[in-house]
């Protein structure tokens, strides 16, 4: 059988690795944390932005049909004052 002997200095050294070790996996696990919370954030905003562009999509499209509506009367307006105009015409000659 074989035996394994360590030295302190080896004991101390692979102590050492692991704290090393140790304190990269606890920083490395804040930077998920940390980049977890800027996502979810970020992915609030982003909805709030969507809600907010859904909004003003619907208020666009109203003032669309309103300014069409509105095209359509001040047509039909022009439409009579020029049947109005030929008659005074009519009426004048």
């Amino acid at each position: 059988m074989s035996t394994l002997i360590l030295d302190e200095s080896d004991v101390a050294a692979q102590v050492d690795d692991f704290s090393a070790l140790e304190q990269r996996i606890l920083r490395a696990i804040e930077v998920v944390k940390t980049e977890k919370a800027a996502r979810q954030q970020a992915d609030e905003n982003a909805a709030r932005v969507q809600s907010l562009m859904d909004a003003q999509n619907a208020l666009l499209t109203q003032a669309q049909d309103q300014v069409r509506s509105l095209e359509r009367d001040r047509d039909q307006v022009r439409q009579r004052v020029e049947r109005l105009l030929k008659q005074l015409d009519e009426i004048t000659s």
